[in-house]
């Protein structure tokens, strides 16, 4: 198939925004050059520029809209036994298939940080608290984080933490 323009015709296309940074609306020039004159294009949208914060800040808004989006657990499938809380948010996200909230992944790491150095530490969490309790306290603390977390809130969090992806699970529920 051969091409309708011949190519040997160059095109360059420079773009300036000659519209001050304390104007309220910008427009965008675009000058267009072929070998036979020259065209200018006012185009009326400014271009689309995100800072990394306002990016991170989108990117927390839509992830908290789609944890709304998911329901929690009415009934228990049955009793999960773990040894440290992280252990247990891993065995929820796998027999339910849904993802817990980024704020309940660091609340799970925190607890089990305080453990260490308690004269339990190195027994089975499951037979220091019943594990139905456990699993109860989980969902409660992910219907909370999922219902009335403020994005920027968690955008801040994700910005000071350069590892913030590795408590973002990656499971994602047919709902």
């Amino acid at each position: 198939m051969k091409r309708a323009l011949p190519w040997s015709d160059q095109v360059d296309v420079i773009s300036s925004d000659e519209s001050s940074s304390s104007s309220s609306s910008s427009s965008l020039d675009v000058e267009v050059q072929v070998n036979v004159g020259t065209t200018n294009v006012t185009i009326d949208q400014p271009p689309k520029e995100l800072s990394s914060e306002g990016l991170l800040i989108r990117r927390a808004e839509v992830y908290q809209e789609y944890m709304k989006q998911l329901p929690i657990p009415t009934h228990r499938g049955s009793i999960i036994p773990f040894t440290t809380w992280m252990g247990l948010g891993r065995s929820i996200k796998q027999l339910y298939g849904q993802p817990l909230h980024y704020l309940t992944n660091i609340l799970l790491k925190q607890w089990d940080h305080l453990r260490i150095g308690s004269e339990d530490e190195h027994s089975p969490l499951d037979i220091v608290i019943h594990p139905c309790k456990a699993e109860a306290t989980v969902w409660l603390i992910e219907e909370l984080h999922r219902l009335t977390s403020y994005h920027h809130h968690i955008a801040k969090l994700w910005q000071s933490d350069p590892m913030h992806r590795a408590f973002i699970d990656s499971i994602f529920p047919q709902l």
